[in-house]
């Protein structure tokens, strides 16, 4: 037989079969969900409490004042959520368990201290005398809506423990419950000011909420968070945390009792400035030094992984160091096909397995050392999408 060149003559060996390419990328390991999300069932009681809602601000306020509260409600809602989102930037909570966070202060919360109102004015009666009024908004209502809203956030620390790693998290819970409660109240507030003042009245409450403190209730149960926070962090368990629980709600209330009752006693904008600022400027730094926290131990735990060469010490300052993170990500931006995705993945998942092996370390977590491996195996994969290796 003919050959048209040496080329074309078949070869004597039997090499392997060459496989098909991979129609997609390799599947990744999940996380479990188990801990990191809260049962069907409070999502059913939200929905039958959203709706004796509603149903109790159209029958009391009316359709129109009760979307026009709604309205200009959500206007400070938006910016606290866009603060607690800076604050939950560093290691971000579940998405379920946000959302389960601020229904719950939005809805729940509104419901439960409604009820108890009622209650307690069927009890001890309501004769619009200034002592009563003076026991309402100064002992009454901090104490029934703090424990309202630090039941949401106990809830979340015993169903989801998994997702509740420290004081951070505590207080980022803490205020998105707060933030919800927040806007449902301000929906209340708001209608009755139109419905009784008009526009001049309405302007009034939305510029003292709505602008001047638009944070009062997100402070408040951040305390409780914190405490709850301190809790986890200790390794305790939901009954052995009830003490620092009770201890949070109790803080949370003297705050709310101080606030209303500058409104009562004092010269509210006096108050404001010499007391309230200040309290939430000593927020703010409570939660940037806390976040620093969070940074060194990412920085710890990931260093041990370095130790054993899964990582370069370059890449371990780059993953806990805000600075670092920044120019991870304006470089991957510049990688062919924009890897930005990537880098946050990479990023995500290196941050969680800090927080696995933290968890894993203190011995609160039996599934912290499964939650190590698949996030080492999902860290390890973006890092090599990233550098080739």
């Amino acid at each position: 037989m003919s050959y048209t060149s040496a080329l074309a003559q078949p070869h004597p060996g039997h090499p392997a079969d060459i496989a098909p390419a991979p129609a997609s990328p390799p599947v990744l390991p999940v996380p479990s969900r188990k801990g990191r999300s809260a049962p069907i069932w409070i999502a059913g009681l939200l929905i039958v409490l959203l709706v004796a809602l509603v149903a109790y601000l159209l029958t009391f306020l009316g359709t129109v004042a009760s979307l026009l509260g709604m309205l200009l409600a959500l206007v400070p809602l938006v910016g606290v959520l866009l603060a607690v989102r800076i604050a939950d930037r560093w290691e971000p909570e579940p998405r379920s368990l946000v959302i389960l966070a601020v229904a719950w202060g939005a809805i729940a919360a509104v419901a439960i201290s409604l009820a108890v109102d009622l209650g307690i004015t069927l009890v001890i009666g309501g004769d619009g005398s200034a002592a009563r009024d003076v026991f309402s908004s100064v002992v009454q209502a901090p104490i029934v809506e703090e424990a309202a809203k630090g039941l949401g956030v106990f809830l979340i620390f015993a169903l989801a423990r998994r997702a509740f790693d420290g004081p951070v998290d505590g207080i980022v819970y803490g205020a998105l419950v707060g933030a919800g409660f927040a806007f449902t109240e301000n929906i209340l507030y708001f209608a009755t000011s139109l419905i009784e003042g008009g526009v001049a009245e309405t302007t009034v409450t939305f510029f003292v909420r709505g602008i001047l403190s638009p944070f009062a209730h997100v402070m408040f149960t951040a305390v409780t968070g914190y405490a709850l926070g301190r809790a986890a962090r200790r390794g305790a368990s939901a009954s052995a945390a009830m003490p620092a629980w009770l201890a949070g709600m109790a803080g949370a209330a003297v705050l709310h009792a101080v606030w209303n009752g500058s409104a009562v006693f004092a010269d509210f904008f006096a108050l404001y400035v010499t007391l309230q600022v200040p309290l939430f400027v000593l927020f703010i730094i409570g939660v940037v030094l806390l976040r620093r926290e969070e940074a060194r131990l990412t920085r710890t735990r990931l260093g041990e992984y370095a130790a054993a060469g899964w990582f370069s010490a370059g890449e371990v300052d780059m993953l806990a160091t805000s600075a670092g993170r920044r120019r991870a990500l304006a470089w991957a931006r510049t990688l062919p096909g924009d890897r930005t995705a990537t880098m946050k993945a990479f990023i995500t998942d290196a941050t969680a397995l800090a927080a696995a092996r933290e968890r894993a370390l203190s011995g609160r977590d039996p599934h912290a050392s499964e939650d190590e491996r698949v996030f080492l195996t999902r860290a390890v994969a973006a890092r090599a999408a990233l550098f080739g290796r």
